[in-house]
């Protein structure tokens, strides 16, 4: 959904840093899981109940987490509406966020941030380039950053990356980058937060990229996988905006799933599919999802209205907040697939899926040091960008490459140094076979510019 902004490419210096720890927080939420195909908080089945947070919108580059006055203004409606999560497209890795996601924390409100900017993304167009060095370091301080959040729900390594048939040929790059931030996490001693991937609204390959992002061996293997979802477009229903065929060929996937964008605004919003999204025949395959979006930005998708310090509620913010209030999560499990599992690597099918290798690009040489040394300070919204710079991968990964010890991980061997903080539970490896039923899309035109720039 975001705006496509220009980019410029130019070399960052690069600063090796053991990441510094913030003080334990004895109040603070507890850290979310994996288990199955499900999140859980503590031994609670978790469901994201959220918006997407982008006040000025794509064309104003803003970090909202480094606004304390503005964060906490807003998190005052997020607890009106009854949320449980936020979604930040881009955040200044230079900026102090301690007192807004100590904010959050205090609200028992998760955050799922994309962990790229404009300047500093994968090229859908030329990705072999743009995977590099210089691009893995600004990654990697942005995670160094944010792990050490408990209100740190997910990290997006990527959105809508692939959205046509022939863009399909970046998915190896996008794969690389998370089985990348999973392995920093481990060697960083890091709590090992969960990491997937963000899909575009569209039915060309999203189960295709579903099944390339949980398969091989669990070092390339994404923590959770998500998609934007425009395709129930109020007055509908579970049937009519074929929800329910999604929900038949997600049936058996291994890991958890949940919609990083919807509520489309065709007509006028009710949003009648929370009643769907938290009810028992969709929970065993979804777990919650994000609202597209707080604040207007001239789309007409914005719950309210910001202008200056005055916050003005829209129409859609009441619609939303009665829908959330009489839709409570199912109690219990949610009849969730607790042995979760491996996907089969889907064939290659140009050209709708152009993906002929199973095999990932290694990491590049010089980001290799990262692991050990960490990151350093990012560069942050000012730096001169990555796309064109750095050194790119120069070879192919062998399987297990991306784990701490050098070889395939199994459940019981993924560290966390976190107090509390579980890591992502793998189950033994099972085929997913997608049941190919009618898929309903929309906006499939529009691109994440949080990720990709062209």
């Amino acid at each position: 959904m975001q705006t496509v902004l220009a980019s410029l490419a130019v070399a960052v210096s690069v600063a090796a840093a053991v990441p510094q720890q913030l003080a334990a927080r004895d109040d603070g939420p507890t850290p979310i899981t994996v288990k199955g195909n499900a999140f859980f908080q503590g031994d609670e089945r978790f469901y994201v109940r959220g918006v997407d947070y982008q006040p000025g919108g794509s064309s104003k580059l803003v970090d909202p987490l480094a606004e304390p006055t503005t964060c906490k203004r807003d998190i005052k409606k997020f607890t009106d509406l009854g949320l449980n999560t936020v979604r930040v497209y881009s955040v200044d890795n230079t900026a102090d966020h301690d007192e807004c996601m100590n904010a959050l924390a205090d609200a028992n409100i998760y955050v799922v941030l994309d962990v790229n900017t404009p300047k500093y993304s994968l090229n859908r167009a030329d990705p072999e380039v743009s995977y590099n060095d210089v691009y893995l370091q600004n990654v990697f301080s942005t995670v160094e950053m944010f792990a050490q959040y408990p209100n740190t729900l997910a990290f997006f390594s990527g959105n809508e990356v692939i959205n046509d048939g022939p863009s399909s040929k970046a998915a190896p790059y996008v794969k690389a980058v998370t089985r990348d931030i999973r392995q920093f996490l481990r060697s960083r001693k890091l709590r090992t937060v969960p990491v997937g991937y963000s899909a575009a609204d569209i039915d060309t390959n999203r189960l295709q990229m579903a099944e390339y992002m949980n398969c091989g061996t669990d070092d390339e293997r994404s923590d959770f996988f998500a998609f934007n979802d425009y395709s129930w477009c109020d007055p509908s229903s579970f049937t009519i905006s074929g929800w329910d065929e999604k929900v038949k060929n997600f049936t058996g996937y291994g890991l958890p799933l949940f919609l990083s964008e919807y509520g489309c605004n065709t007509n006028k919003r009710q949003f009648q599919e929370v009643s769907s999204l938290y009810d028992t025949k969709m929970t065993p395959v979804y777990s919650g999802g994000l609202v597209y979006e707080y604040s207007e930005e001239g789309s007409n998708y914005g719950l309210v209205k910001i202008s200056g310090d005055d916050v003005t509620e829209k129409p859609d913010y009441t619609e939303l907040k009665n829908a959330l209030k009489k839709t409570a999560p199912p109690k219990g499990d949610g009849n969730y697939n607790s042995t979760g599992g491996a996907s089969g690597c889907p064939a290659s099918s140009p050209p709708n899926w152009d993906v002929s290798e199973d095999a990932l690009p290694e990491i590049p040489a010089p980001a290799k040091k990262f692991m050990t040394e960490g990151a350093g300070k990012g560069p942050g919204f000012l730096g001169s960008g990555s796309q064109n710079k750095g050194t790119q991968s120069t070879a192919t990964a062998s399987a297990g490459s991306g784990s701490v010890s050098g070889s395939s991980e199994t459940s019981s061997s993924s560290p966390s140094s976190s107090t509390g903080a579980a890591a992502s539970v793998r189950a033994p490896e099972m085929s997913f076979v997608p049941l190919m039923g009618s898929v309903a899309v929309a906006l499939s035109t529009l691109l994440g510019a949080s990720l990709v720039l062209l």
